[in-house]
């Protein structure tokens, strides 16, 4: 921790425990209006995020020349979906004279690497491998690839992405459109398509639609910093090396990125054209998933609060309602639900009508209608199904975030570092949607013309 950290933890952890030995019951009435406030603060919040986020992008005009494109793609124990995923990249629409791809492998992925080696590939599309070293996480591969960059423009996909074929040339025209210089980052939505009507698959493609059709959007518009999402970020390349590139110690390297952004003097902004995603799947695939994303955030906020003046106010408060808030729901969602339900059933055993204060009902019923609202118009814009039945359980949904907010601050004091990995499968059969497989002769041709990259030397130096 730093200086200030440890400062203004103790100094708020001293005043709490003098209060508490001096007048409990005034701590108490304290921290709830204190808890209170907060949440009616991110009901507004997202009510303002709402109606700013309601007018889309205008559509920009093509620059007289298509600037340069590098694709970073990290993979690991990806085998199932390589096949399906450079089918998706051969149909993106760019000049391919324009474009280089690098599939970011590492070394001791033999199963991924054979999957690769053995799919047609675009001419522009190469195998990079990552020499072994720590920590074994997708920032310290993308930032390998970085080092071997030559794009102009840069772009991260995810191994389970179906990125829309003209993102790319929405990006480039969104960049030479910029009469500022400081946009550094264009995130694309990204859209989940649910395998199946789970009530996880469901709630999880609702969430995603809130967070990328209302929150991200929204935020932009009011020209503040936001966490990045994993994939679909579209560089200027410059712009991310002057900013050291990715932090190779943190879980959740998008959302850290997002700030850092802010931090240096650049700008984030959005755009229209999606990549559809897959679902985790169920609780054994999403707790995971969820797990090292909270997290991720945990080590953002740390990070960002050593010295929170460096963002300035507005950003310092773009933290706090993303990150601090998201943070503060997954730890209270739960408990909140299960001492509600336990008051209600005490109260009917006993025969009595619950007693429920004018200002809890407020921040339950509003908290719970703004989330609604947003999810709902979200899942609106994104085309996936919300409707009464799944707000009637998203509060249970929440709940599952109080779980997995248990089990991140557990693997953050315990395993920090360690990338809890997400199973990626095929969306439909593998022959549906895999190109051709060379055979054994054509695989070596494919060796001999795509360039195949096995480097030794070591990596660049993650962020500290």
């Amino acid at each position: 921790m730093a200086p200030f950290q440890l400062v203004v933890g103790g100094g708020a952890a001293a005043a709490a425990g003098t209060v508490l030995l001096l007048d409990p019951d005034r701590l108490a009435a304290f921290l709830i209006v204190v808890g209170a406030a907060g949440f009616l603060t991110v009901a507004l919040w997202r009510t303002l995020l709402i109606v700013a986020s309601a007018a889309p992008p205008p559509e920009p005009a093509p620059p007289p020349v298509w600037p340069s494109y590098t694709l970073l793609i990290a993979l690991h124990d990806e085998a199932e979906v390589v096949g399906q995923l450079i089918g998706r990249l051969a149909r993106i629409d760019y000049p391919p004279d324009r474009l280089q791809g690098l599939l970011l492998l590492e070394a001791h992925d033999h199963a991924t690497l054979a999957a690769t080696l053995t799919t047609d590939r675009p001419p522009w599309l190469d195998i990079v491998v990552i020499p072994p070293g720590k920590p074994q996480t997708k920032p310290r591969a993308l930032n390998f690839g970085l080092a071997h960059a030559a794009g102009d423009l840069l772009a991260v996909y995810d191994a389970e992405d179906e990125p829309h074929p003209r993102q790319l040339r929405e990006a480039a025209a969104r960049f030479a459109a910029d009469t500022t210089g400081r946009l550094a980052c264009l995130q694309a939505p990204l859209r989940i398509r649910p395998r199946r009507s789970s009530f996880l698959d469901r709630q999880f493609a609702a969430e995603y639609a809130s967070l990328f059709e209302v929150g991200v959007p929204g935020m932009a518009r009011l020209g503040l910093p936001f966490p990045l999402g994993g994939t679909s970020n579209h560089f200027r390349t410059d712009a991310l090396r002057a900013t050291g590139g990715w932090d190779a110690w943190n879980v959740t390297e998008d959302a850290d990125l997002g700030f850092r952004l802010w931090q240096d003097g650049w700008r984030s902004g959005v755009m229209r054209r999606p990549t559809i995603e897959s679902p985790p799947g169920e609780l054994d695939n999403w707790l995971p998933q969820r797990t090292r994303w909270l997290k991720g955030y945990m080590q953002t906020w740390g990070a960002h609060t050593r010295r929170p003046w460096r963002l300035g106010g507005r950003g310092a408060a773009a933290l706090i309602l993303t990150i601090g808030a998201g943070l503060a729901s997954a730890a209270l969602h739960g408990p909140a639900t299960a001492w509600l339900t336990a008051t209600v059933l005490v109260a009917l055993v006993a025969g009595l009508p619950p007693e429920v204060p004018a200002l809890a009902a407020a921040v339950m019923v509003l908290g719970a209608a703004s989330a609604w609202l947003s999810c709902f118009i979200g899942a609106r814009r994104a085309g996936v199904p919300y409707g009464p039945w799944d707000m009637a359980t998203a509060p249970l949904y929440w709940g599952l975030l109080s779980l997995a907010f248990g089990h991140a601050v557990w693997r953050l004091a315990r395993c920090p570092f360690q990338w809890d990995k997400t199973r990626h499968r095929p969306d439909l059969p593998e022959a549906a949607l895999a190109p051709r497989l060379a055979p054994a002769q054509e695989r070596l041709d494919a060796a001999a013309r795509v360039r195949l990259s096995a480097l030794h030397a070591a990596a660049p130096e993650p962020v500290a």
